[in-house]
């Protein structure tokens, strides 16, 4: 029901619209034009809608069965005018979409503009602000609604700069009318071949028929008028994808590809589908939505509350048109359907088999997206019922052989080494603190190649996953990564397993343990470093330090596991300490020495030291002796 209000009302913009507005007046982007696609882009939604709900409710079209769109200019009074046939708004509809943006992430999407036009441009395009866009042409905007089905239209009026009016209007035909009165230095939109070029350029995919009036009274039709995705691949141009695509995506810039299929047989639709050349700003945001159109035999049905692909391919934009659902079908059916189980099962392998083609044929270009995309991607390796395998094919990595450039699985697979049953990791913050972790220093030296993980998904996915193909993932962290089986030269395994097996060494190892207490659960040897003299490992079964911190600072676990040491044997520092307590037992400067060189590999893996004032002080202990000295 309307609110029947009978005098003009003047409302406050929410203050994220007010923000984005004055972001609009001012311009900021290169590329005016784009308003014009932004307000017909929402006309097509509104007849998009009104198609859909006329199939349950008829009455909705009453006496204007065509869906359309019209533009008309008037040199003389500097207005532009943008009108649909679509489903309208009454007057809650223009509070709560032109007062107030109700999108997920605004906040964040605020937070990330710099004033700079050239770098805000895509992320305003990313937002898609549509009908504020306007007021980058416009001092003074007017919108006359009657929604389908109801009879009271209303009038929104604002100049943009704070507040706007909304008051009943005159009878008036269904459908929105959004008048623009043209600022000064935007008179180049009154006129015909400029708004014909725009509408071709930018709109001619819209399924709706857009017509213009021009100043002699002639009508013109604008578009071609049919689906884009309806027709075959080689009658669609370059141009024309790039054009949908903005339409869909609202972003300025070209897709980084296009997959535009048609399937036939037991299940039967067509998707074009589009990557983006940009990481939306929202990628990550918890309240992210996917921007996949559903149609049925081409009416809009939705693309909210359906999943039309998984989760992890959400940065998709496009559409899929379904030929076997029913026109009438309920959103609440949609989500029960196996029919959209089948389509989404479909595209989702079609578009990954697509990656992993682009991956080998064109590597420099994959790198691209896999920086903008990889992350969200390597989340289906965490979903029960994804194709992990296929996904584990268009992943790409860097390694501790690779730290430039991103290599496969297979890849990976084709250089291990004569007896290397796993394929392992290190999980970390950044690529430079990796290639320089201790932990890869036993791999390095016989020649193991080590993956390099810094997204925070890479912290689980490998604990689902398990293996590829019969190769399992194991952390070079967990003390179980066994070295002991890829011989060095024979001088340098002496060396090693003499260390190892050292009365000196052995006592070293329980003075640290009682030394420590509590915060380690127990100090071992290990092959694994070679230049380091301590580090720090998890025991097989337990989780990985960084997975442990994320959830801890989550606070998802009641407190930190105790830490497992591992010392190198073969290092001086050791072999040193390990003499010297053999020789006289634990001292003051043994001791410090121990807790500088266990708080040291706290540090190396990102760990807060266990008492950052005591720690201080040894150092500074050190430092001046070794000065003096």
């Amino acid at each position: 029901m309307t609110t029947t209000i009978d005098t003009a009302e003047t409302k406050t913009f929410a203050a994220e619209t007010s923000r984005v507005l004055q972001l609009m007046i001012h311009a900021l982007y290169t590329n005016r034009d784009i308003f014009l696609r932004e307000l017909i882009s929402n006309a097509s939604d509104a007849c998009d809608k009104l198609r859909y709900e006329s199939q349950s409710n008829n009455g909705l079209m009453g006496d204007e069965p065509d869906l359309k769109i019209h533009i008309a200019y008037d040199e003389k009074a500097k207005t532009l005018t943008i009108a649909d046939t679509g489903i309208g708004m009454n007057r809650e509809d223009l509070i709560a979409h032109l007062g107030t943006i109700a999108k997920s992430g605004t906040s964040e999407f605020l937070s990330q503009m710099t004033g700079d036009a050239s770098k805000d441009v895509n992320l305003i395009g990313q937002f898609g602000v549509g009908f504020y866009s306007a007021f980058m042409v416009a001092d003074r905007v007017t919108v006359e609604s009657r929604k389908a089905g109801e009879k009271q239209a209303w009038q929104w009026d604002s100049d943009g700069l704070g507040t706007y009016e909304i008051k009943p209007a005159a009878a008036r035909a269904r459908g929105t009318s959004i008048t623009l009165h043209m600022k000064k230095d935007a008179k180049e939109y009154l006129d015909r071949h400029k708004l014909g070029h725009i509408v071709s350029t930018y709109s001619d995919h819209i399924s709706f028929p857009i017509t213009l009036t021009d100043e002699e009274g002639v009508t013109h039709n604008l578009n071609d008028g049919s689906a884009i995705w309806t027709r075959p691949k080689s009658e669609v141009t370059d141009e024309q994808y790039h054009a949908f695509y903005r339409d869909v995506s609202h972003s300025p810039e070209k897709p980084w590809a296009v997959f535009h299929n048609k399937a036939e047989g037991k299940t039967e639709y067509t998707s074009l589908l589009f990557v983006p050349g940009i990481k939306p700003f929202d990628l990550f945001h918890p309240e992210r939505k996917r921007r996949v159109k559903l149609y049925v035999k081409r009416v809009y049905i939705t693309d909210e509350g359906v999943e039309l692909v998984p989760p992890y391919l959400r940065f998709l934009r496009g559409v899929i048109d379904s030929a076997d659902l029913p026109l009438n079908i309920s959103r609440e059916t949609l989500q029960k359907s196996p029919v959209l189980d089948k389509i989404r099962e479909s595209v989702t392998s079609k578009v990954l088999g697509e990656f992993k083609k682009r991956a080998e044929k064109e590597p420099a270009e994959y790198a691209k997206f896999w920086d903008n995309f990889g992350a969200a991607l390597k989340e289906g390796l965490c979903e029960a019922n994804s194709p992990r395998e296929k996904i584990l094919e268009a992943c790409r990595f860097y390694s501790s052989t690779s730290p430039e450039q991103l290599i496969s699985l297979a890849d990976y697979k084709s250089r291990m080494r004569e007896g290397q049953e796993a394929i392992y990791f290190l999980t970390g913050d950044t690529l430079a603190t990796l290639k320089n972790s201790p932990q890869l220093e036993g791999f390095t030296k016989r020649g193991i190649e080590v993956l390099l993980l810094t997204d925070h998904v890479d912290d689980f996915w490998p604990n689902v996953t398990q293996k590829f193909g019969e190769l399992p993932f194991s952390s070079v962290t967990k003390s179980g990564a066994d070295l002991e089986k890829f011989k060095l030269d024979d001088e340098a395994e002496q060396a090693e397993e003499k260390a190892e097996s050292s009365d000196a060494v052995k006592k070293l190892c329980e003075v640290m343990e009682q030394l420590f207490g509590d915060a380690v659960s127990a100090v071992r040897t290990t092959r694994k470093l070679s230049d380091t003299p301590i580090c720090l490992g998890v025991t097989e079964g337990a989780m990985d330090m960084r997975m442990e911190r994320f959830l801890a600072d989550h606070k998802q676990l009641p407190k930190r596991a105790a830490k497992l040491v591992e010392i190198n044997p073969t290092h001086a520092i050791i072999t040193s300490l390990a003499n010297e307590v053999s020789a006289h037992g634990i001292t003051s400067k043994t001791e410090d020495a121990l807790w500088l060189l266990f708080d040291q590999a706290l540090i190396a893996e990102g760990e807060p030291v266990t008492d950052a004032i005591a720690f201080s002080r040894r150092l500074g202990g050190f430092l001046a002796k070794g000065i003096a000295g």
